[in-house]
């Protein structure tokens, strides 16, 4: 069974740095190139392009293999993907120059460089070395901290359209040998380029890492830089049992919230889907941020008025947001502490997202019964959060992010399910269900 004319494997294998290998040869540029040029020719519904391991060329890639014919093209260039696409998956032709036809020394060197990494593998296993991926994962924060940096400077918008290290430096204040080591940093991970002793944005970095860009993430990504210092405290927090740094600023404030409207608008629409917006009147966001969730509901049904409840510096970002919407009329905000003040009385749903981790237990219980107070019977609760598996060591995310609020809060945590259908019982809410979305968090819903 063939469910495409054309089936095409392409290795896009990390190896270690040195190591021969299609994606040091720039398989992902060849990958680009080829998705492009198939789209730009309509073959998108004819033609499968899948990526995968190694093939065992390594000396000579990047490598692909096309099926139903099974041709081997070996030492593709992004520059060949046109003459591969016409020739070979309009007119039917491959393309000479490119295949490896040799079965039976294609099949030998194949074997030759599985014996050679698998000596390599038990060498190294032999020496009590680390495994790569392991030292690559402990490594990681060099990468991340380095994108981090550019952010902070804002080096991707100063960049514009082609600058020398000596003209970002200028234009953003800082060291010009400095910044020149950060740009070809910046250049190695695949966030900017170099020609002539010129630095350009990749096609990603100027969409969404520039000033002006309708998608820029720049803003909303600070609040990750601004979580590096408090991740740098991790040991001493694991040492005093909760958070120990300095106490957070005006700034902090705006970052965050930036972060969380980016991500709330993201998966607004999902979450909509998910709980049903059509039976409900009075709508109830508890520490609704800069509401992108009130937001959604309202424009999903018209008949919906939300009350949203925060912090008095979070409200002036909030309205901000509403009105920016066109949903002014029917989204409110008002001003209050959710660990101590009344909530209110007669919704139809009262949300609660990305909040429960911020608390200890017997606050979450405190909070889920005043939820309950605020709901006519029949009413429902929505709690959206990281939600761990019984456990407790799954999904990734949670588990991760339970340290976030060990090294940014006082008692805060990531749950799992039996925990929050424990708390949304002693509320007095039944019928408890959990509802999974796509990405990291998801929803526990209750009925009063």
């Amino acid at each position: 069974m063939e469910p495409f004319r054309f089936h095409v494997f392409v290795c896009d294998q990390q190896k270690p740095e040195g190591v021969p290998g299609c994606c040091a040869r720039g398989s992902a540029k060849v990958i680009e190139a080829l998705r492009r040029e198939i789209n730009a020719r309509g073959l998108e519904d004819d033609v499968q392009v899948t990526t995968c391991g190694s093939l065992g060329l390594c000396e000579w890639g990047p490598n692909m293999i096309v099926y139903p014919e099974g041709v081997w093209y070996a030492g593709v260039a992004p520059g060949d993907v046109p003459e591969i696409v016409r020739s070979h998956f309009e007119e039917n032709t491959p393309v000479e120059r490119l295949a490896r036809t040799a079965g039976a020394e294609v099949r030998a060197e194949i074997l030759a460089n599985r014996a050679k990494r698998l000596a390599a593998m038990n060498a190294r296993d032999a020496a009590g070395a680390l495994p790569e991926e392991l030292q690559e994962r402990i490594r990681a924060f060099q990468e991340s901290r380095a994108i981090l940096t550019a952010l902070e400077l804002d080096v991707f918008t100063a960049l514009g359209d082609g600058a020398t290290a000596a003209e970002v430096a200028a234009r953003t204040g800082m060291d010009a040998r400095a910044m020149e080591m950060l740009l070809h940093a910046l250049a190695a991970v695949g966030l900017a380029s170099k020609r002539e002793g010129v630095f350009h944005n990749t096609p990603v970095s100027k969409r969404f890492f520039t000033a002006g860009s309708p998608d820029n993430a720049q803003p909303a990504l600070m609040h990750t830089a601004n979580l590096w210092g408090r991740w740098s405290t991790l040991t001493d927090c694991v040492r005093a049992g909760t958070s120990v740094a300095a106490r957070r600023d005006g700034s902090w404030t705006l970052s965050f919230i930036a972060a969380m409207h980016r991500n709330a608008s993201e998966r607004a629409g999902a979450v909509v889907r998910a709980v049903g917006a059509a039976e409900v009147r009075r709508m109830l966001d508890v520490g609704g941020g800069s509401g992108a969730y009130s937001i959604a509901f309202a424009k999903a049904n018209p008949g919906l008025t939300a009350d949203i409840m925060d912090l008095a510096e979070v409200a002036p970002i909030a309205r901000g947001h509403i009105e920016r919407a066109g949903v002014g009329d029917r989204v409110r905000v008002r001003t209050g502490d959710l660990r101590v003040d009344k909530l209110g009385e007669g919704y139809d749903l009262v949300f609660v997202s990305a909040i429960c981790h911020m608390l200890d237990e017997d606050e979450n219980r405190d909070l889920l019964g005043r939820c309950h107070d605020a709901l006519r019977p029949g009413g429902r609760m929505v709690v959206q959060d990281f939600i761990l598996e019984p456990d407790k060591t799954a999904p990734k995310s949670a588990a991760l992010f339970a340290l976030n609020m060990l090294v940014g809060t006082r008692a805060g945590r990531s749950y799992s399910e039996p925990e929050y259908a424990r708390w949304l019982g002693e509320a007095g809410f039944r019928d408890v269900r959990r509802a999974r979305l796509p990405g990291p968090a998801g929803l526990m819903i209750a009925i009063r």
